[in-house]
């Protein structure tokens, strides 16, 4: 098996305002659209397809189920504190503080206008204690 590309499809209540947040705040551009759909792309992160809960496109037993307990992770090289104050300062809402796990984590979250929870990450050092 050869995987060409990776995507995860998201079902929410407003397409168009996730589509305008990521592609505002997170630097998506659009792929393709129609009513209820949208298809966003960006060369070094996963891709994300939109779906409006109830399209038709989706089986019926899907139809009305919602993106939630979901956490869309990325993983930074570096400048996640970077990261962090330019969404703070574009007016984005920072839902979880930026903080660092002792396994030397670090990260933060913000979260869409659909209650998509966004995690930036990075990887620390984790401290050495000696013995």
């Amino acid at each position: 098996m050869q995987i060409t590309a990776s995507t995860v499809s998201l079902t929410v209540d407003d397409v168009t305002a996730s589509q305008a947040f990521l592609t505002t705040h997170l630097d998506y551009t659009v792929q393709a659209a129609a009513d209820g759909f949208a298809s966003l792309t960006r060369a070094d992160a996963v891709d994300i397809v939109l779906l409006a809960r109830g399209i038709e496109v989706l089986p019926p037993d899907q139809r009305d189920q919602h993106a939630t307990g979901l956490i869309l992770a990325f993983t930074l090289a570096d400048g996640l504190q970077d990261q962090e104050k330019r969404l703070r300062e574009a007016g984005v809402e920072i839902t979880m503080p930026l903080r660092e796990e002792p396994w030397g984590e670090r990260l933060f979250q913000i979260t869409d206008p659909n209650g998509v929870i966004i995690q930036f990450v990075e990887w620390a050092t984790p401290a050495h204690t000696e013995s």
